[in-house]
């Protein structure tokens, strides 16, 4: 079932949990990750990269990522990940997403506050609630990383946007990472408490120690983002199906074995963040 952004926080929030939200890029990443959310009973979030709306191919994928989730017997969200102006959002919003990410978290933070707040208006007229991001995630490859998301000003953050849920720096990049990370889950809790209990976001999530994933889970974590790694485990599959001789050159035949890591994939994380069996609403 397709569901909203804070339908299916609440379903964390109540039960504890984080909602596992995969990033998709083509129909048979989707269909990967929405088998595994069958399977495993689990609400999850789909979501695109803003490259792929500014570009267009966004209005391809969007129809099967809302075909997917009206026919998934779980709660599916269909998001827009990292989208920095309105723009991505305006399309995002016209192709049917049912949450919105605008990422200002490299602007000055008065500009961050502003342009937030200004989407978070604007979508609250479709019954749609957004996240926001303070302090910025950055690429493992960057030669720094940003100062750590501030707990005063998360507080005051999340007042003036009313953001559903607020994506923080707290030792975490994305990519894959050239030595496992150090998260602050110290910094989390306090984050988590300072804010209200607003659901907090951990981004790049591919390659984090399970160890500190479970502990930023209890400390107020309710939605974690895996990109990198389902890239890599869907062209890890797709090399190995080249290299295959007994390999179809149908290509629903071909794709079969990368939709199966995906899924296989996906299970693990979901699994890792508590979700299975949390497809219900017992919670509300």
């Amino acid at each position: 079932m397709l569901v909203g952004l804070k339908e299916i926080l609440d379903m964390a929030q109540k039960g504890g949990f984080a909602i596992p939200a995969f990033n998709v890029y083509n129909m048979e990443t989707v269909v990967g990750i929405v088998e595994a959310a069958e399977e495993a009973k689990a609400p999850i979030i789909m979501q695109v990269y803003p490259r792929l709306v500014k570009e267009g191919v966004a209005y391809y994928l969007a129809p099967s990522i809302i075909a997917a989730a009206k026919k998934a017997s779980v709660p599916v969200c269909f998001h827009l990940d990292h989208g920095p102006s309105e723009l991505e959002v305006t399309r995002s919003l016209y192709w049917g997403a049912t949450g919105i990410m605008l990422d200002g978290s490299t602007l000055p933070y008065e500009e961050n506050v502003a342009l937030t707040k200004r989407v978070a208006d604007t979508c609250a007229h479709l019954g749609i609630s957004i996240e926001g991001e303070l302090g910025h995630v950055g690429s493992v490859n960057d030669n720094g990383m940003d100062e750590f998301t501030n707990v005063e000003e998360a507080a005051d953050f999340v007042k003036r946007t009313g953001v559903a849920c607020l994506a923080v720096l707290v030792g975490n990049a994305h990519g894959r990472y050239k030595k496992p990370p150090k998260l602050d889950i110290d910094r989390i809790a306090n984050i988590y408490g300072a804010t209200n209990h607003t659901p907090l976001v951990l981004h790049g999530g591919s390659g984090i120690p399970d160890d500190q994933i479970k502990l930023a889970v209890k400390a107020g974590i309710r939605k974690m983002n895996f990109a990198t790694d389902i890239c890599y485990t869907f062209l890890d599959a797709v090399g190995e199906e080249l290299n295959n001789p007994e390999r179809s050159i149908a290509l629903d035949n071909f794709m079969k074995y990368p939709i199966a890591k995906v899924k296989e994939f996906a299970l693990q994380k979901i699994a890792l963040l508590d979700a299975a069996g949390k497809g219900v609403y017992e919670y509300k």
